[in-house]
C-alpha cells in the first residue's frame, strides 16, 4: 500500500493495461491451452497465421525481450512496444502497424477513392488502365474505353450554385454505378470528367451501353427539375482497333467525345435537338425500321423498354461502324436495321413459363432477337422469355420464331421477332 505522500503510479493506456492483464493471465494457464489461445491472438492482432508451437515461442521471447530491456533503460517496457520489436526482429512485420486495422483500410479506399461520388479516382484509372490492357494483349481479348463528360454542367453551378452541381456530379456516379457490369469500373477523373474501363467489350457493345448510360442519367437528373437538359456525352475507343498503348486509346476516345461536344454545342446554340455525332468514317445515319422477316407481313409492335434501349444501340451502330454483313439464306429479305451482336457476352435468355429452358443470346436489334440452343427445340408460335443482356435489366418479352437453322458446330439457331 503507498504511503499517504507517495505520487499515485501513472495510469497505463488501455492497450497497455489490456496487455499486462493477457500476460497475468496467460501465465497461470497449461501450455497447451496457452498455445492455442496464443494463437489466435496473434492472427487477429496482426494477421499472422503461426502455428501454435510458433505462437508460443514468441510469447516467451516478449517477456525475455522485455526483461532485458528493463535491465538496461533501468525503466518498465511496455509489451506492446516489445511486441513490435520482436515480430519486426523475426522478420514477419516489415513496417510496424500502428493503425487499427478498419482504419489503414479506410486510408486504403480513400487513396483511390473521389470522396464526392464514391467512384476511383485519377490515379487508380492510369493503374487498372494499364493492367486491363496487358490482361487483354496477353489474351487477345477486346477492352473498351468511354470517356465521358457532362454537357452545360457549368451552366448549372453559374445558375443554381455548386451544391446543386454536386448533386449532379453524384447523380453521374449513381447511373455510371446502375449501369455498368460487375467486371466493369467507373472513374472519375476530373471537374465534370468520367472514364470506363470495359473488359472483354467490343465497340458495338460499348457503344450501345453508353447510349444506355445516356437515358438513365436523364431518368437520374428528372427529380432535380433544371431548367435546361444536362446531357452527358461519350467518346469510346476500343483495344485493338484504336491503338494498342493507353495514350493512344485515351487519345482517340477524346477526339471523339470532342467533336460530339461540338456538334451538340452547335446545335444548342441554334436550339436544335441534340444530334449524334457520327466519326469522319462513318457512313451517314440509317434510321432502324422494323421490317418483315416472314411472308412481308409487318411484326407487331415490341415491348417498349426492350424496343427503345435496342433500337438505340442500333442506331449507334449504324452511325458509327459498317453494316454488319448478313447472311441471304437466313432470311427471307434483308435487315434495314442494324444489329448488335452478343457473341462473346453472357447473354442468355429464359424460355417458358417454368423456366426451364435456356438459350444464348446471339444477337439483337429493333425487330427481334436471335437464340441459340444446344439441342433442337420444338419451338411454339409465340414464346415468353426474359432477355438477360448486358446493357439492359432483365426484360420479359413474347417472341415469334421465323426462322431457324444449325449451325456448323451443331447448335440450333432461331431468329424471333418481338410480338405484343
Amino acid at each position: 500500500m503507498p504511503s499517504p505522500g507517495a505520487p499515485a503510479a501513472p495510469r497505463l493506456p488501455m492497450e497497455d493495461a489490456y496487455l499486462e492483464l493477457l500476460a497475468d493471465t496467460l501465465d497461470v494457464m497449461d501450455i497447451p491451452a496457452r498455445s492455442q489461445f496464443l494463437q489466435r491472438y496473434f492472427r487477429t492482432t496482426t494477421h499472422l497465421d503461426l502455428r501454435e508451437s510458433q505462437s508460443l515461442h514468441l510469447w516467451e521471447e516478449m517477456l525475455t525481450r522485455r526483461r532485458e530491456l528493463t535491465d538496461q533503460l533501468g525503466r518498465p517496457i511496455s509489451l506492446k512496444t516489445v511486441l513490435m520489436d520482436v515480430l519486426s526482429s523475426a522478420g514477419l512485420i516489415h513496417v510496424p502497424i500502428v493503425l487499427e486495422y478498419e482504419e489503414y483500410k479506410k486510408l486504403q479506399v480513400n487513396a483511390v477513392t473521389d470522396p464526392l461520388t464514391g467512384l476511383y479516382n485519377r490515379r487508380l484509372f492510369a493503374e487498372s488502365f494499364e493492367k486491363e490492357l496487358n490482361r487483354a494483349r496477353r489474351y487477345g481479348l477486346p477492352l473498351g474505353i468511354v470517356i465521358l463528360d457532362l454537357h452545360r454542367f457549368k451552366e448549372v453551378n453559374d445558375k443554381y450554385g455548386h451544391p446543386r452541381g454536386d448533386e449532379v456530379l453524384r447523380a453521374a456516379a449513381t447511373t455510371l454505378q446502375k449501369a455498368l457490369r460487375t467486371s466493369d469500373s467507373a472513374f472519375r477523373i476530373g471537374g465534370d470528367e468520367f472514364a470506363l474501363l470495359l473488359p472483354q467489350t467490343d465497340a458495338a457493345q460499348a457503344l450501345a451501353l453508353s447510349r444506355r448510360i445516356e437515358t438513365v442519367f436523364a431518368e437520374t437528373l428528372h427529380p432535380l427539375q433544371l431548367a435546361f437538359p444536362v446531357t452527358m456525352d461519350h467518346g469510346v475507343a476500343n483495344f485493338p482497333q484504336d491503338g494498342d498503348q493507353s495514350d493512344q486509346l485515351v487519345r482517340v476516345a477524346d477526339e471523339r467525345l470532342y467533336r460530339l461536344k461540338h456538334a451538340n454545342h452547335a446545335h444548342t446554340a441554334a436550339g436544335s435537338a441534340r444530334p449524334a455525332a457520327p466519326l469522319a468514317s462513318a457512313p451517314p445515319p440509317v434510321a432502324p425500321q422494323p421490317v418483315s422477316i416472314s411472308a412481308g407481313r409487318p411484326p407487331e409492335k415490341p415491348p417498349s423498354d426492350f424496343a427503345d434501349a435496342s433500337s438505340a444501340a442500333a442506331r449507334s451502330l449504324a452511325e458509327q461502324t459498317p453494316p454488319a454483313p448478313v447472311t441471304p439464306a437466313s432470311y427471307a429479305i434483308q435487315r434495314k436495321a442494324e444489329r448488335v451482336s452478343m457473341v462473346g457476352t453472357n447473354a442468355y435468355a429464359i424460355i417458358g413459363e417454368q423456366g426451364t429452358r435456356r438459350a444464348r443470346v446471339l444477337d439483337l436489334g429493333f425487330g427481334g432477337v436471335a437464340l441459340e440452343f444446344e439441342q433442337q427445340e420444338d419451338l411454339p408460335e409465340n414464346i415468353l422469355a426474359i432477355l438477360h443482356v448486358p446493357i439492359l435489366p432483365p426484360v420479359r418479352v413474347y417472341l415469334r420464331p421465323v426462322w431457324s437453322r444449325r449451325s456448323a458446330e451443331g447448335a440450333f439457331r432461331f431468329g424471333c421477332h418481338f410480338i405484343s
